[in-house]
């Protein structure tokens, strides 16, 4: 008799646990959060994967043949424009310099001499257009020898920052045109991204003569401290891509953009009366994004929608949803289609604000 008490205690009580647990769990799925899609001007960013470049970024060569005597100048080094950077032994040119100068001093005396004598009748005037000729020959070396003579001194054609030795040291025979280092103007970058011919499309109509402002995100997912301007837009499209180049330029003055870096580029696209709806709200099934409709009888109904653009936690509706349609914002997994529910209403607006919220956190 005390065994049939307790076994009878025991169901009663798994019953009761039973019941508890469904009542809780009733409860729990009774109420749903339920919001409706908004119309309202905004905004968002198209992103392009880019390529920074340089303004001016050159090769470094040898114009001459020589030993690599100086270096004057350091891998990474921030150079002037006029800055002595590396100097070939001078000494043959040196002397084929002076010697071009001792020939056009003889050369010089020689046509003095034959025009006083011209000037007196003694010598003909062809006699002096000779030696002026001869004059004017040895004036050309000499420059010639002067300039082979400048070339040993490899100079900075511009302000830059230097690039890597090209596997030159002191020492070293450079041959005429052989690469010693590159040189990088990193005042203003140009910045190279593919655009899609509808985006091309898009911008050139709403834009026409007006410059485009853009932000460059590096590749440590900060943004740059500088905007761009977009100034050019390549000629063709390439036909295998279906995309045309743009290139904006940024202003560099702390010199932390370098030549070669990559990064996206963020074009900001204004959308008026667009109509918004929380990405949360949305669902995929095969590709193919779906909100949870709510009847005015409380019935989910599962719609498709068509995204034209997204926004951080929100997606730009297109097509599939009305401004004044109800639409199940949580709890999407714990209904199907067709479930009768009972729900509770918050404005969109209170919702993107407890988005930006909770992600600012």
């Amino acid at each position: 008799m005390k065994r049939g008490i307790i076994l009878l205690s025991a169901a009663a009580l798994f019953l009761y646990s039973s019941c508890t647990h469904k009542e809780h769990e009733k409860e729990e799925h009774g109420k749903f959060l339920v919001t409706s899609p908004i119309r309202k001007d905004t905004s968002f960013f198209h992103e392009y994967v880019c390529q920074i470049r340089a303004i001016s970024h050159i090769e470094l060569r040898s114009q001459e043949r020589g030993y690599l005597q100086n270096i004057h100048v350091d891998e990474g080094q921030l150079i002037k424009k006029g800055q002595l950077m590396f100097q070939l032994m001078p000494l043959i040119y040196t002397a084929e310099a002076n010697k071009a100068e001792a020939e056009a001093a003889y050369a010089e005396i020689e046509y003095q001499n034959t025009k006083s004598l011209s000037d007196s009748n003694i010598v003909s005037k062809k006699e002096l257009a000779l030696a002026e000729a001869h004059l004017n020959k040895v004036k050309a070396e000499l420059a010639l020898a002067q300039a082979h003579l400048g070339f040993t001194d490899i100079k900075a054609p511009f302000d830059g920052i230097m690039g890597r030795f090209n596997d030159v040291r002191l020492g070293s025979l450079i041959d005429e045109g052989e690469l010693l280092t590159t040189l990088s103007d990193n005042s203003k970058m140009w910045v190279y991204f593919n655009v899609p011919e509808s985006e091309y499309l898009d911008y050139i109509t709403k834009t026409k003569d007006k410059k485009q402002h853009v932000k460059l995100q590096m590749a440590n997912n900060q943004i740059f401290d500088q905007e761009g301007i977009v100034e050019t837009i390549e000629a063709d499209f390439n036909n295998e891509t279906g995309n045309i180049a743009f290139r904006a330029t940024f202003p560099n003055p702390d010199a932390i953009l370098r030549h070669g870096e990559t990064g996206n580029i963020l074009m900001p696209v204004d959308l008026k009366n667009a109509l918004i709806i929380p990405q949360k709200a949305t669902f995929e099934v095969l590709d193919k994004k779906y909100v949870f409709v709510i009847t005015e009888e409380g019935i989910v109904k599962s719609t498709q929608i068509t995204i034209g653009a997204e926004i951080p936690h929100l997606y730009v509706v297109t097509e599939g949803l009305k401004e004044g349609d109800k639409i199940l914002l949580e709890g999407l997994r714990k209904v199907k289609n067709n479930d009768k529910i009972e729900y509770e209403f918050e404005e969109q607006d209170k919702v993107i604000s407890e988005l930006k919220h909770l992600h600012a956190e």
